[in-house]
């Protein structure tokens, strides 16, 4: 059996958990609300983890912020101990909001939506949008709400991922997506399943099948936040690994070493492979260049190679 390797995806957000917000810049205000309202009238169910059969309310907060790559604690009052507390005027969408509808402590949790609305796991009607501010019970029931993670526009979010990749020249150098694209149609992969398990891949994005693809073959498996950076750049060491795993390469014997491909690294092996099966010769004065990201002619000579062996 081929063996499969955990490819490192670098998320563009880092998670925290306890003190503190996250700052969830690959997540929009839209893609939230409308992960939150997918699931309207899902059953209730106390202790319930599961969409299907019944979800409790620290559950569905929990769930959905995971869709998103954010990590939450499980219960309704672990969850009020997380984040920073945010007054109930200043409230955006996204927050964590908090109830005591047992006369005693936190037992119930929300996300805000927006215009004095929040959703949550009810125990009489499911999954449903309640307004925060109703006389005749939410009103007198809250008792706060935390910032987890803050949450952009759709256009900010596009502007950011703009400034983000302007230090790259992707006429040049490939990106994540791109790379995916050309892998799968080498290998001659069913890329008609764009429903990928990655948070930042939508099935109408244009690679949405190839990575689903490559995912399935266990060639791309993301990174504990479930994100996939399409956009980014792919440096010639993850590369190493990427094709190492999709075409099943082994040592062919030999030793090729390369001056910045120490032993130590943890592409090593990988370029060794490459190496040894003539698919790179570096990039010249015994460097791999290791570190360097990939070009758009460095990808197509490799695949090129692989494919007429």
């Amino acid at each position: 059996m081929q063996k499969k390797w955990l490819i490192p995806v670098f998320a563009s957000f880092m998670l925290f958990s306890g003190i503190g917000a996250t700052n969830a810049s690959a997540a929009s205000v839209e893609e939230l609300t409308s992960t939150a309202k997918q699931y309207l009238k899902a059953p209730y169910r106390y202790g319930g983890t599961s969409i299907q059969s019944g979800i409790d309310c620290s559950g569905y907060t929990q769930y959905i912020f995971s869709k998103l790559g954010i990590s939450l604690p499980r219960s309704s009052s672990e969850q009020y101990n997380t984040g920073t507390k945010v007054a109930k005027s200043d409230l955006q969408t996204g927050d964590l909001v908090f109830f005591n509808t047992n006369g005693r402590s936190v037992s119930h949790v929300g996300i805000y939506i927006g215009d004095g609305k929040f959703i949550s796991a009810t125990t009489n009607g499911g999954v449903a949008i309640d307004s925060i501010n109703d006389p005749y019970y939410w009103e007198s029931k809250y008792i706060g709400a935390k910032r987890v993670a803050s949450f952009n526009s759709e256009a900010e979010v596009a502007k950011l991922s703009e400034v983000k990749s302007v230090s790259v020249d992707f006429s040049i150098y490939s990106s994540r997506g791109e790379v995916a694209m050309i892998l799968a149609d080498a290998l001659g992969l069913d890329t008609s399943d764009p429903e990928s398990p990655f948070i930042d891949i939508k099935p109408t994005d244009k690679y949405a099948g190839a990575i689903n693809a490559l995912y399935k073959k266990g060639i791309f498996v993301g990174d504990e936040q479930k994100k996939f950076n399409p956009g980014s750049p792919m440096t010639r060491a993850e590369l190493s690994l990427v094709l190492v795993n999709a075409f099943g390469l082994t040592n062919k014997g030999g030793t090729v070493e390369f001056k910045d491909v120490p032993t130590t690294h943890w592409a090593h092996n990988f370029v060794t492979i490459l190496a040894s099966n003539n698919v790179t010769l570096g990039i010249g004065n015994d460097k791999y260049g290791i570190d360097e990201n990939v070009t758009k002619e460095q990808l197509s000579i490799y695949i090129n190679k692989l494919i007429e062996r």
